[in-house]
This record gives C-alpha cells, structure tokens and sequence, in this order.
C-alpha cells in the first residue's frame, strides 16, 4: 500500500487498505457455464477498479499508478492498443492483469456466432503472443452480450465474463442502483479515456477523481483476479 507523501502528491487522501485475497474465490459458474458477473459476492468493504479499451495512453497515468500500488484490470481491444502496445507492459509489471475486450470493440449480440469467437479467441491469442500470458477473463464492449458470446468465451478458455455496477466518467461515477451508492464487491468501469473524451482533463484526474468516491464512501480497491 502507497505512503500518505504517494497519495498527496496526487491530492488524494489514504484508502483502507484491502483485506487478504479469500482462500477460495467466491466467483463460482454451473458446471460447464461461464459465469455473467456485475460484482462479486463478499460482504467485504472492497470494491474493483477496471479500465476498457486502452485508446489513451497517458505516460503520467504509469507514474501514479507505480506510486499508489491501486490494483486494477485492463480489458483491452486490439484495435485501440495498436498503435502502442507496449505501454501496458509496465502496468502489468505492477501486477495489474490484461484481460479480453475483443479485437475491435463490435456490439456482441449484432455478431454471428463465429465472428464472436473469432473476436474474442482472436484476442485471445493477441494478447498471449504480446503480454506472455492468455486472458482468463472477458468484458463484451458495451456491456452487450447474448448465450452466443457465453458460448464463444467457453470455446476461447475464457472463465468468467465480467461487467460492471458503477462507472466513472470524468468527475462524476454513475451507479446502477437507486441508492447512488458503492457496495460490498462492485465492479467498477473506467477507460483509458482519449483526448477527445477528456477534452481538457487528464487521466490520472479522471482516475484521482474515481479514487476520491472510493475513499469517501470508505472502500478499499481489492485485485479482481483474487477473487475470480
């Protein structure tokens, strides 16, 4: 866990620190199904922190990262990681996990069953040749997805897709529930937001911005990956 100097540079203050991962995952599928998850069943005050795409790739963005040790998930799309893979390499090295957002991004349940496997195998294998290591999990861009992507994620070795309760726009965080409130093991959506979307913030704003309604609400940022 970052020192209190690591989270004033960034004008946040501490975040609890998270519990230790559980002895065995709670994320559980039917036997022979790919489970659908928006969070995950703890009673924990630990929320996860995910970010899609990968269009941004903001060098600051490394630096605070490396700083406050937050634990996140990269859902990345070949098609805008393209230009410059290797700067997830670093975020990785941290002990952040890459994981599947398709090729380039299409809405699932428009697709064929074969164009979504072709979309997430295809990643699949992108990702392994890149970052050394297949991804366990997937997120259909969008949110969007049918029994046909649940079947392609089975045939790609995909173990859980995985969606969202919360997600944060560049000041604000939007919830699903009517209570506008952080719960117990939600996932929450950002992005590797571009230029155009920012228009005019950054992203480790935008991220401080996120960490802010974290520590408000009194959650720690757990790793997704230890409990799925």
């Amino acid at each position: 866990m970052a020192g209190a100097a690591a989270y004033r540079k960034w004008g946040l203050k501490p975040l609890p620190e998270a519990p230790a991962p559980p002895a065995t995952k709670p994320v559980r599928g039917k036997p022979g199904e790919v489970p659908v998850i928006s969070d995950i069943p703890t009673k924990e005050k630990v929320v996860f922190v995910t970010f899609d795409d990968g269009a941004e790739k903001d060098p600051k963005f490394v630096e605070m990262m490396r700083e406050l040790r937050i634990p996140f998930t990269m859902f990345l799309t070949d098609a805008a990681i393209s230009s410059d893979k290797g700067y997830f390499k670093p975020l990785q090295q941290l002990g952040n996990a890459i994981q599947n957002h398709t090729l380039t991004h299409p809405n699932m349940r428009t697709e064929s069953g074969s164009q979504q496997q072709h979309q997430i195998c295809g990643q699949q294998e992108k990702l392994a040749k890149e970052y050394g290591k297949a991804p366990r999990l997937f997120r259909p861009p969008y949110g969007n997805w049918n029994e046909g992507t649940r079947a392609a994620a089975k045939a790609c070795g995909v173990q859980a897709i995985v969606l969202w309760r919360e997600s944060m726009q560049i000041q604000n965080m939007q919830y699903q529930r009517g209570d506008k409130k952080l719960h117990p093991g939600d996932i929450i959506l950002a992005h590797f937001r571009g230029r155009s979307e920012l228009k005019g913030h950054t992203m480790t704003e935008m991220t401080a911005n996120m960490l802010r309604h974290i520590q408000e609400q009194g959650f720690a940022v757990a790793r997704l990956e230890d409990y799925v």
